[in-house]
């Protein structure tokens, strides 16, 4: 077992499941794959089980009995982390929207360059976003300013799913406290990371849009951001 795990929601991901494992094994440092799968009916799970006979000890499938959600996914896998021992628990999707080679560029923001947390962002110098149309790259831009506005946050990709924590950030967070499960849950973990007096880096990437699969992006998850930020600027105690 090593001290880096990548944690990797999925609900049918049978089209980019193996590559993207096969990607994040090829790294040096290594890292550790825990994929949550939430039942999925195209067989994603199967996949990944057979992964596990391949990389004993380096691959490992968390399975759920139903769509639960991307945020207790990842609740369910930070708990999994801090369980086996991982000293880095990275968020990452299955789609390769995240470029696997930049796991180590945020590793390295939190084992060397003293954040408790760190931000794979499209909105820092050097960040870009690919295959996105203007218009969807202007409300990503404008739902991550309203969300720094409200929450008085200084990051500037609220939403950003590509993510570092070290395990002492995990710890002292209230895991079970965590209220949301779409988009905003990623807001509201750098807001309770923020505001346990961490510190939060950003590292530019480029985020690329998928080119397999179906999008899990719908209205009641941008519904949930948008309301959710307000419930976390009045329900979240600040120090």
């Amino acid at each position: 077992m090593h001290e880096r795990l990548v944690i990797i929601p999925t609900y049918d991901e049978k089209e980019n499941i193996r590559e993207i494992i096969s990607a994040v094994l090829r790294l040096e440092p290594a890292f550790d794959v825990l994929v949550v799968d939430d039942n999925s009916p195209d067989g994603t799970a199967a996949i990944v089980k057979s992964l596990e006979k391949e990389h004993p000890q380096r691959v490992y499938l968390l399975q759920r009995v139903g769509k639960l959600g991307l945020g207790t996914a990842y609740i369910a896998g930070f708990k999994w982390a801090i369980g086996n021992g991982y000293d880095f628990v990275f968020e990452m999707d299955a789609d390769f929207s995240h470029d696997p080679n930049d796991l180590l560029r945020l590793y390295e923001a939190c084992s060397t360059g003293g954040a408790d947390m760190s931000v794979g962002s499209r909105y820092v110098k050097g960040g870009h976003v690919r295959d996105w149309s203007w218009h969807r790259i202007l409300l990503s831009f404008t739902a991550s300013l309203y969300v720094r506005t409200i929450l008085w946050l200084d990051v500037r990709d609220t939403t950003a799913g590509f993510v570092c924590y070290k395990r002492s950030t995990l710890e002292a967070l209230p895991l079970d406290e965590i209220r949301f499960i779409g988009y905003a849950f990623q807001i509201e973990m750098k807001y309770r990371v923020r505001l346990a007096g961490f510190k939060i880096k950003e590292v530019p990437i480029t985020f690329v849009d998928r080119i397999k699969g179906r999008s899990k992006m719908n209205s009641s998850i941008f519904k949930e951001a948008i309301l959710g930020v307000l419930k976390m600027r009045v329900s979240i105690p600040r120090p």
